[in-house]
């Protein structure tokens, strides 16, 4: 299975990926499977069961609103979120449900969406059950699909099958040991090696010309981040914090020697805005998921900045951090469900730190140490939402992730590429400290933060 690059930097809509992303587009592929079956038009009733994760802090993040989208045919790519609460409440007072937008049944929304809170499935803590029934109330089809983040869907039956990377792709590294090794037989960097694997399935100016789309709405969304004021919603009257910043920061001008760390005020903002846009269910790019998608635009809107960085290099730095979202994948987990915040935020430190590397002229060893320096030091980072939001901690964790990755940078280019712990090794560490970590920790909002923060 060959995993895209453009497939990790999705555009689609908050809060989370993993519990409305993913769930979004389950239902939706559980309906286009009834139409393809032949079977629509026989469904009288869909029930819906959230397992585990989804279940916990299902309602926070959304999961119900996007299970209802994806089975009315909307996609993450294509729904606008302007249009959402409008959808909910009408699907909520009329008790009726369009299934891909032309056929219509009886949907009662907290009779046919059941949070089983209690009950979690081995396989994955994101788990999420369809059923079809028809008039008689015959089971028509059923299916169980895993969100196991960064918004990927795995069917039950194919959960736990290998993945193997096409033959035809070039350069199909799986390891940062192979990606060291093919780098120094082929002479090409990260992103020369990504660019000739991804050219294998897109033509170039496709490619090309998707992943400055995907910049663009970066663009768009830390805009509307940094202009759009208010309290988020969901109950925890979280004021959004970019707007006030920005203006301070417009007022101020460009950092000088007054505050030669001036310039991290303006990663801080990026990453605040594109996170409030998040938890606001705004349009974004995952990257690798939304509860920290605020990292990568930070960082590279501060190489766009403060280094002139052009479209070329812009389109390197994606290939860079793709590279690593997909060792992460292969290797361990992008789920904060299964592995904490660490498969989240410090996945996305992780890619920052690499790409920013790669673009500023480091060379492939200091980019795969940049690259462990960004996981290594958020090892153990817990997944704890108070309130089940993808708000507190979670905003202002992105802000802290895109620094750090920043320094991580800093530090591999300030060295040999030399070091004693290879990015494989802490993969594999993020992995076991992931399976080692209490359940509670792991986005169930039942241990952490979440239970030491007043919701008020």
């Amino acid at each position: 299975m060959f995993v895209s690059v453009l497939d990790l930097f999705t555009i689609g809509i908050g809060p989370s990926s993993s519990h409305a992303v993913g769930p979004m587009r389950a239902a939706r592929a559980f309906v286009k499977d009834l139409e393809q079956l032949g079977r629509l038009e026989d469904v009288a009733r869909v029930h819906v069961t959230l397992y585990g994760s989804l279940a916990l802090t299902g309602r926070g993040h959304g999961t119900d609103r996007a299970v209802a989208l994806g089975l009315a045919g909307h996609s993450p790519e294509e729904v606008d979120p302007d249009h959402v609460p409008a959808f909910v409440e009408g699907v909520r007072q009329q008790k009726r449900l369009s299934l891909l937008g032309r056929h219509e049944i009886e949907f009662a929304w907290d009779r046919d969406i059941v949070f089983a809170r209690d009950q979690t499935l081995p396989q994955h803590p994101n788990a999420l059950k369809l059923e079809a029934r028809d008039a008689q109330g015959h089971e028509i089809v059923s299916e169980v699909y895993f969100s196991v983040g960064g918004g990927f869907v795995v069917r039950e039956e194919d959960f736990g099958k290998e993945t193997e990377a096409s033959e035809e792709v070039p350069y199909p590294f799986r390891t940062g040991a192979q990606m060291l090794e093919m780098a120094a037989k082929s002479g090409l960097s990260v992103s020369g090696m990504m660019w000739a694997n991804e050219c294998v399935r897109h033509d170039a100016s496709y490619l090309r010309a998707e992943l400055l789309k995907r910049w663009e709405v970066m663009r768009q969304c830390a805009d509307r981040g940094c202009r759009t004021e208010g309290i988020l919603p969901g109950g925890l009257k979280v004021k959004r914090r970019a707007p006030e910043l920005y203006r301070k920061l417009r007022a101020a001008g460009e950092p000088g020697k007054a505050d030669p760390l001036a310039a991290l005020d303006w990663v801080d903002v990026i990453a605040l805005a594109v996170s409030e846009e998040n938890a606001a269910g705004g349009r974004l790019v995952t990257a690798p998921t939304n509860g920290a998608a605020g990292i990568v635009p930070a960082v590279l809107h501060f190489f766009v900045r403060y280094h002139d960085g052009d479209d070329e290099s812009i389109v390197r730095f994606f290939l860079v951090a793709g590279a690593i979202a997909l060792l992460f994948k292969e290797n361990a987990s992008l789920s904060g469900a299964e592995v904490g915040c660490q498969g989240e935020v410090g996945v996305a430190c992780s890619m920052a730190a690499a790409a920013l590397t790669e673009v500023l002229g480091g060379s492939v060893a200091q980019v795969e140490q940049a690259a462990e320096i960004g996981m290594e030091h958020n090892l153990g980072l817990t997944c704890d939402p108070v309130g089940g939001l993808v708000q507190v901690p979670c905003i202002e964790r992105n802000a802290m992730g895109a620094v750090k990755a920043i320094n991580a940078s800093r530090l591999a280019l300030r060295g040999t590429g030399e070091h004693r712990i290879s990015l494989d090794r802490v993969i594999d560490t993020m992995r076991r400290t992931g399976a080692d970590m209490s359940t509670k920790y792991k986005e169930t909002s039942r241990g952490g933060l979440a239970v030491n923060v007043a919701e008020c």
